[in-house]
Parts: structure tokens; C-alpha cells; sequence
């Protein structure tokens, strides 16, 4: 049961960096707001059948707009980055949100903060450096873009860490995504108006990130979790950075310079580094849903 569990949760990180493929394909056709909207408030609709007969609980509905905000605003960043760098960049750049997620503890709530996690920052910093500035093209907007997302989802993760596991988790991360999904749409109608019929590639990509992604990725997520530790689950699913960048290089041609593919290796060996130990943090997906459960 055990090796099934982890071969599951494989899976679900191979799902989870084939959808940077996917919202690479979208960012090409320049969709971030139209796109995310879309996305967030299917993969909702498809979590609500199984939330409609649970109640909202004193401070849920606060808790779940806060998550909601910072979900649609680092989801922005990350799609609007994701159109002028790869999807293998966009991975890699976008796991330093686990690095971060005990800075902004240290700098917040106060909490101790370990000396691994500092070196985990300083190989973050050197990784992310020789992935993207010191790459054949330099640092460029997407890159930065990126950077400022890996920011905010770290926020994310101590958002729902810290208030989230009050509430039961499916409920939760439906009404974040509708949330999220709402203000996305919101912004698609200032700065994106949607014109009907969507290109058939974008529909793919809203699709293929709702039901597979958020869906189907989040239901194995599930069954695993309960059969594998928490620390290998979270090295297991770390590895999400890897397939986006394997989804990028099989499927849009994107290719490294050996000074990148180094930085890479790097930005794995802080995000793990940053795990040691870590077998009751509150971890999250790219798009917004739990991954291991327990309170920072």
C-alpha cells in the first residue's frame, strides 16, 4: 500500500507540472484574467456536490475571501509572468514558495526560524540567479513575475496553514476557487474582455487544469496522503517543479543552457532542504489547494 501510495502521489505531481504546459499554452494566446477565471470557478463548481450540505463556520467566509484574494492575485502574477518565460521556468521559480514560507513566518508571526531555512534562501537566491539571470537570455519580466508569485503563494500556504485546517478542507478550497474564480472575471471585464468563441487551445487548457489538475490531481492527493508520511509526501510532490519542466521540454520544444539545468538543481536541493522535518507544515498547490494537512 505504501509504494502505491507514493507511486499515486508521483502521479499527482506529474499532473500538477503538466499543468504549467497547459498554462503556458494559454499564456500564448495572451489569457491570464479570462483564463484563471474560467479555470478557478469550474474546478469550484466540481468540488460543490460534495460541500452543499456542510455550514459556513464563525470566521469561514473571511478566511476563505483572504484566501481568495491571494489566490487571484498570485495566480495573476503566475499567468501573466508564464506568458514571456517557459513553463519549466515558471515551475522552478514558482516552488521557492516553499523556501519562503518560513520567512514570512519569521517576519510575521515572530516564529523561530531555522538555520536551514536560511540556507535554504541563500541556494534559493543562487538557483533562481543562474536559472534566469544568468541564462543565455537574462532575467526577464515573465522571470520576475514569477518571483513575485512564489511571494504571495507562500503567503497562501501560511494563510491556510495557520486558519484553514479550522474548516473542512474540501469546503474551503471551493470556496477560495470561486472566490478567486469571481475577482479573476472581475478583472477579466476591465482588462480582458472575453470574446466568445474561446480559441480551442485555451478551452483545452481551462479544462485540462480544472478537471485534471484541480480535480482529479487533488482526489489522489487525498487518497495517498492517507497512506504515505507526510515528509515523503511533500518530497514526492516537490517534484512538480521537475515535470513542468519535463512537460515544457517534450511538448513545446523549450530547451536549457547547462547553466540553467545547474540552477534548477539548486532550486530542488533548497526546496528539499527546506522540507527536512517539515512532516506538519501546510502545503499548497499552484492552483490553490491543500496538499498536506497540520498546522505550521
Amino acid at each position: 500500500m505504501r509504494l502505491r501510495a507514493d507511486l499515486v502521489l508521483l502521479l499527482v505531481a506529474a499532473l500538477w507540472g503538466s499543468a504549467f504546459v497547459a498554462q503556458r499554452a494559454a499564456g500564448l494566446l495572451g489569457s491570464v484574467y479570462v483564463f484563471n477565471a474560467m479555470r478557478f470557478l469550474l474546478a469550484g463548481a466540481l468540488l460543490l456536490p460534495f460541500v452543499l450540505r456542510s455550514r459556513l463556520r464563525r470566521g469561514q467566509l473571511w478566511w476563505m475571501c483572504a484566501a481568495g484574494t491571494v489566490l487571484f492575485l498570485a495566480s495573476a502574477l503566475q499567468q501573466a509572468g508564464i506568458r514571456s518565460t517557459s513553463a519549466g521556468n515558471a515551475g522552478f521559480l514558482t516552488s521557492l514558495y516553499v523556501v519562503l514560507v518560513p520567512i514570512i513566518l519569521f517576519l510575521v508571526w515572530r516564529e523561530r526560524l531555522q538555520p536551514r531555512s536560511i540556507v535554504a534562501v541563500g541556494l534559493a537566491a543562487i538557483g533562481a540567479y543562474l536559472l534566469s539571470a544568468a541564462g543565455p537570455m537574462g532575467m526577464n519580466a515573465g522571470d520576475l513575475l514569477q518571483l513575485g508569485g512564489a511571494g504571495l503563494w507562500a503567503l497562501h500556504v501560511v494563510l491556510l496553514g495557520k486558519f484553514a485546517f479550522r474548516y473542512d478542507a474540501v469546503a474551503f478550497s471551493a470556496g477560495q476557487l470561486l472566490i478567486g474564480g469571481g475577482l479573476s472575471w472581475a478583472g477579466s471585464a476591465i482588462l480582458e474582455p472575453p470574446t466568445f468563441p474561446l480559441p480551442p487551445t485555451l478551452v483545452h487548457a481551462i479544462l485540462y487544469t480544472a478537471v485534471v489538475s484541480l480535480g482529479l490531481g487533488y482526489t489522489l492527493q487525498i487518497w495517498g496522503q492517507r497512506h504515505t508520511p507526510p515528509t515523503d509526501a511533500a518530497l514526492i510532490l516537490s517534484l512538480e517543479s521537475v515535470f513542468a519542466a519535463l512537460g515544457g521540454a517534450i511538448i513545446l520544444k523549450e530547451r536549457y543552457a547547462p547553466i540553467q539545468i545547474v540552477g534548477c538543481a539548486v532550486i530542488i536541493i533548497a526546496v528539499l532542504l527546506s522540507q527536512v522535518r517539515a512532516s506538519s507544515k501546510i502545503s499548497v498547490t499552484t492552483d490553490g489547494l491543500q496538499r498536506t494537512s497540520g498546522e505550521p
